[in-house]
């Protein structure tokens, strides 16, 4: 039963996402129609959103797939959810770091202590990202049986696909016909 209400919180939430994704767009549709900006419309639905709709999409699909009982569900949602957070807090602050090793190498003057301390920099996240990450599954593995830690594995191996897939469908489907 609780299961059944959950998933209809999510699919109310996906709703709610799109609806103002499109009522959104119908002003921008009326202007370009109009002839008034010929700027490219901005996205409905922010990647922020996006992300976190897919968040709430795995967590209910996680819940089904390693059949969660419903008292292990919330601590289960918060070692989840604390996992989530470490991998994308680090992808952002791994994007920053890259960023400026950009800036640095594209600049006139290769400025070697700066270029050395964004490499420091990047190892050193690196080995406390793959530190935090074994503490986020070592948490969740304390609330979970062998066999859901291991369908916890393939569950996450499964979703990263699908995500890519949505990403490489919504990329295809927003290129210029020719």
């Amino acid at each position: 039963m609780r299961t059944t209400v959950r998933s209809c919180l999510v699919l109310l939430c996906l709703f709610g996402a799109a609806h103002v994704a499109v009522a959104q767009d119908n002003p921008r549709q009326a202007q370009r129609q109009g002839g008034a900006g010929d700027a490219a419309p901005a996205p409905g639905v922010s990647p922020a959103e996006i992300q976190r709709m897919f968040d709430s999409y795995a967590l209910m699909q996680a819940q089904d797939q390693l059949q969660i009982n419903d008292d292990q569900f919330p601590q289960f949602l918060t070692r989840f959810k604390a996992l989530q957070d470490i991998r994308r807090q680090a992808l952002q602050q791994r994007t920053r770091r890259i960023t400026e090793l950009r800036r640095l190498l594209n600049a006139p003057q290769l400025d070697e202590a700066a270029v050395r301390e964004q490499m420091k920099g990047l190892e050193e996240l690196d080995a406390r990202v793959q530190v935090d990450v074994k503490r986020a599954y070592d948490a969740i593995d304390q609330i979970l049986n062998v066999r859901q830690q291991a369908k916890f594995r393939v569950f996450e191996e499964l979703m990263e696909r699908r995500k890519l897939e949505l990403v490489t469908r919504a990329r295809q489907a927003n290129r210029p016909k020719l």
